[in-house]
């Protein structure tokens, strides 16, 4: 798909997706519940507006204050939208109205497929616009995140539910060396991913698909939930805080599970993968299963195997291993996406159906904090092997 017509695509989706929210009411800030997980969809809507204004129309490298070579185009833009906004101010802004946001992205937009066609077709001078469409199409899934969080409708066009996984199987891996992360020829990457360097992966034997909801279930049936032996002391300690047996959103219907979807109470899809569990609940089916993650290294090891076998793309998937930086990196573009959560969160690998399709890569790294669920996320099992 040519740049232009995935910018039009996806912020035509991105205006779907808040015009779900106005149309509960959620809109003006100070009416949405303050959590840590989401952000107000009136400042949300701003600020994918002015991510590609400021790396794009007002050409700064970086996201440093000074990088800016122009004005914004809307008044009090800088200290609106920059990251470094503290969350639980981002309620009390007093944000220009809902039309006069949704103006101010159409301008954005115009001006940058203007720009898009004066750009020379190389990967330096594209990197701009590609890190703004990436920024967009992550918060467009964090704004269908949210949407299931509140508890709110999406029309059906917007999303899809995940299809029935084949009967898992485990595939073996001899093992070898990886080139893990990506290169700088490979096109566009996060400053995470670099650099590239070689690793050896023992072997090891990894699931074909991830975990189902059926599987899940039989650990929570079998007391999982209730057995501490299971859980780590961080999971042990987030468990004492909460008042769960099952993933969220999951509700006993009788003697069946059921669960809630944007709103609505739905069957629970026996071979659908296990989705809206934390780390802390990862661990734990694992421990039980007598199983463990996968690396992030072992993940990328299979996922680039091109064995036909390994399925991924159904949801996000946790991994073993903490997000830290590869040898050699260096923070560019946005300075506040990697390095300042490296060490305090955790690697998942994959994509969900939420994520477009051009954004799902076996390279990217995406990373929450190990308590959070409300992603689309899940995962599978793996283990040495000799």
């Amino acid at each position: 798909m040519q740049l232009a017509e995935a910018f039009q695509q996806s912020r035509d989706y991105t205006l779907a997706l808040f015009d779900c929210y106005a149309a509960a009411g959620l809109d003006v800030s100070a009416r949405v519940p303050q959590l840590l997980t989401l952000n107000p969809p009136l400042w949300e809507l701003g600020r994918i507006a002015w991510f590609a204004e400021w790396f794009v129309l007002r050409e700064a490298p970086t996201s440093h204050p000074a990088d800016a070579l122009y004005n914004s185009l809307i008044t009090q833009g800088d200290d609106w939208f920059d990251a470094t906004v503290a969350h639980r101010a981002r309620w009390t802004l007093e944000l220009p109205s809902t039309g006069a946001l949704k103006t101010y992205c159409h301008e954005v937009l115009d001006r940058v497929l203007d720009r898009l066609t004066r750009t020379p077709n190389e990967d330096h001078y594209l990197y701009p616009f590609r890190l703004a469409l990436a920024h967009e199409d992550m918060r467009a899934e964090a704004m269908l995140a949210g949407l299931q969080t509140l508890g709110l409708p999406v029309p059906p066009q917007l999303t899809q539910d995940n299809q029935p996984l084949l009967a898992p199987s485990a595939i073996g891996f001899p093992g070898g060396r990886l080139q893990l992360g990506s290169a700088p020829d490979t096109g566009f990457a996060f400053d995470n991913e670099y650099l590239a360097h070689g690793c050896l992966v023992a072997p090891f034997s990894i699931d074909s698909t991830l975990v189902t909801n059926a599987q899940y279930a039989d650990f929570v049936g079998d007391g999982g939930y209730d057995n501490r032996q299971f859980w780590s002391a961080a999971g042990s300690d987030w468990m004492m805080r909460q008042e769960r047996s099952a993933p969220r959103y999951w509700q006993r219907d009788g003697g069946e599970w059921r669960t809630m979807r944007f709103g609505q109470l739905c069957s629970l899809g026996a071979a659908e993968p296990v989705r809206h569990i934390n780390l802390y609940e990862a661990q734990a089916y694992c421990a039980w299963a007598g199983r463990r993650l996968p690396t992030e290294t072992e993940w990328e090891y299979a996922a680039l195997s091109g064995h036909p076998g390994f399925r991924w793309g159904h949801l996000w998937e946790w991994t073993a291993s903490p997000f830290d930086a590869y040898p050699g990196f260096v923070a560019q573009g946005d300075l506040a996406y990697s390095a300042p959560h490296f060490l305090t969160h955790q690697v998942l690998r994959g994509a969900s159906f939420a994520t477009p399709s051009r954004f799902g890569s076996a390279k990217f790294r995406q990373f929450l904090l190990p308590e959070r669920d409300e992603l689309f996320a899940g995962l599978r099992t793996c283990a040495w092997q000799r």
